[in-house]
């Protein structure tokens, strides 16, 4: 629902969002070598279900807006966004935030990829024109390793685990195109969170650690950060249309590389500034798609 026609409020929220996001992947990555995987994903949903039940009830949407009637849709759904989760926060791990984050770009392209799978829709030429932008952009990425005879064998595997995460959210988002139609974002969110939680549990008999006091802190603040881009992003849409805040999902790259470069010390790969160009312009030509549906009667 639309609260306002505010287009500087929606832009404002849209980046925020971003910078949120990526204060979250920052704590993610400090967490890498000090706490398992599994820990850091049950954490990172717990905390994150503070923000999100304040701002439900503020809503007057909890707990009554979590009822539904299609237990399997938000299961499914759940499913897939927690298991990108996992994917997400490995390949974060083991490459620089800046790559990780553009793989992750490539879930709108692959999503109208999975559309033709999944919903039987058209396979159109861009479609095809935005996979293609996709794959080299991949190529680009991997290129170094692969055609210089040097096999970095962490940094393929980041990379293959941020190409599942691009895949697993375009399932994901599937879904999420289903279940709205009938069930309340809020609800979505929610039982996200809630199976990310019990997947990182389930991994608690290979091990966690108990945490120092820094430990703890950047738990909290990866899922308090996450928990807020959460609610940033679809408020966002409340206040502006979705046409006014697209370029605004590239400004949200920005982040992460300035992370790399002034946390992490990491320099800009050359692989990187050519794979950039790449996949922003399989995302536009998978948005121009998007608009041009729109516009059919």
């Amino acid at each position: 629902m639309r609260l306002a026609d505010n287009p500087s409020y929606g832009i404002a929220l849209r980046i925020l969002s971003g910078v949120l996001f990526t204060g979250m992947i920052v704590c993610v990555k400090a967490l890498s070598d000090a706490a398992p995987l599994g820990q850091i994903v049950f954490f990172r949903s717990f905390f994150a279900l503070i923000p999100l039940v304040i701002f439900l009830m503020v809503r007057q949407e909890f707990p009554s807006g979590l009822h539904t009637t299609r237990p399997i849709g938000h299961l499914v759904r759940s499913f897939f966004g927690a298991s990108a989760m996992f994917t997400s926060f490995a390949s974060v791990a083991l490459l620089p935030l800046g790559e990780a984050v553009l793989l992750a770009q490539l879930a709108p392209v692959l999503t109208a990829i999975t559309a033709v799978l999944v919903l039987s829709e058209r396979l159109t030429k861009w479609r095809v024109l935005g996979l293609a932008f996709g794959l080299a952009c991949v190529l680009a990425l991997v290129w170094p390793d692969i055609g210089m005879g040097t096999v970095d064998a962490h940094r393929l595997l980041g990379i293959s685990l941020g190409l599942l995460t691009a895949l697993l959210t375009a399932f994901a988002l599937i879904m999420v195109r289903r279940l709205t139609r009938t069930v309340s974002p809020g609800a979505i969110a929610f039982y996200f969170v809630a199976a990310s939680m019990a997947g990182g549990i389930l991994t608690l008999p290979w091990g966690w650690v108990l945490p120092d006091a820094q430990t703890l802190l950047l738990l909290a603040l990866a899922g308090l950060f996450g928990g807020f881009a959460h609610i940033a992003m679809p408020l966002s849409f409340s206040y502006a249309e979705a046409s006014r805040l697209a370029p605004f999902e590239y400004v949200a790259l920005l982040w992460p590389v300035l992370a790399d470069l002034l946390i992490f010390n990491l320099p800009l790969a050359t692989s990187f500034l050519i794979a950039l160009p790449l996949v922003l312009t399989g995302a536009s030509i998978a948005a121009l798609e998007k608009k041009e549906r729109s516009k059919q009667p």
